[in-house]
């Protein structure tokens, strides 16, 4: 964001071309229109094979005025209450592959949405947990970027544990979040033709609706 006149990511659409190797990565800014709101910019995320990600960037000025009309926050227990993946890693069925992800956000699952991480997976494609950053930062619009894609697969949840590549993937930040904990939810509403989407909803420690996103992924083998 330090490339735009306007400090807070607010619409951001990437396209995934591919899985970009490990290691150093280079990231490409070309501006594009800006005016006294807002600004545009294409991102394109490199390695050394060439482009494996570009992202169209939206930025303006984010506020924290309550909402006009928002869907409520869903009742979950509380964080104390929920899953903790990085604690409970080891008790992972075979084959399930723990990010290193979740070694940098603290990912605390609801427990009625957490049965595949004990092998008893409900059979509905949805997923609720409580997310912070591991190192104690409070949460901001990156932060809440990041949030948007951090949740396992939903397919894991119908028992289904292989990998599920993201293909598009649009993130819409609509306020700065208050300090604390975010409640984060994915909802899968189609599983068909080996395709997947998830929709993400993500909620302030004071209930306040402060991102979303949606992607399309191939579904797991």
């Amino acid at each position: 964001m330090s490339e735009s006149a306007h400090p807070h990511p607010v619409a951001l659409s990437g396209s995934y071309l591919r899985a970009p190797a490990a290691g150093a990565a280079t990231l490409t800014v070309q501006p594009g229109p800006a005016g006294r709101t807002l600004a545009h910019s294409l991102v394109t995320l490199s390695d050394a094979d060439g482009p494996a990600l570009i992202v169209q960037a939206t930025t303006a000025t984010l506020g924290a005025d309550p909402s006009v009309w928002s869907v409520p926050m869903p009742e979950v227990p509380s964080v104390e209450e929920c899953f903790s993946i990085a604690e409970h890693a080891h008790l992972a069925p075979p084959g399930v592959h723990i990010p290193g992800l979740s070694l940098r956000i603290d990912t605390r699952l609801d427990a009625g949405t957490a049965g595949w991480a004990l092998g008893e997976p409900s059979g509905e494609p949805v997923m609720r947990a409580w997310m912070r950053f591991a190192d104690g930062r409070e949460p901001d619009p990156l932060a809440l970027v990041t949030f948007a894609d951090a949740l396992p697969p939903t397919s894991f949840s119908m028992g289904n544990t292989g990998w599920a590549p993201t293909v598009q993937l649009q993130v819409l930040v609509r306020a700065l979040p208050a300090p604390g904990w975010c409640l984060v939810e994915a909802r899968a509403e189609e599983v068909a033709g080996g395709w997947v989407d998830e929709d993400y909803r993500i909620w302030d420690s004071t209930g306040r609706l402060v991102a979303q996103s949606r992607q399309l992924a191939r579904a797991p083998r």
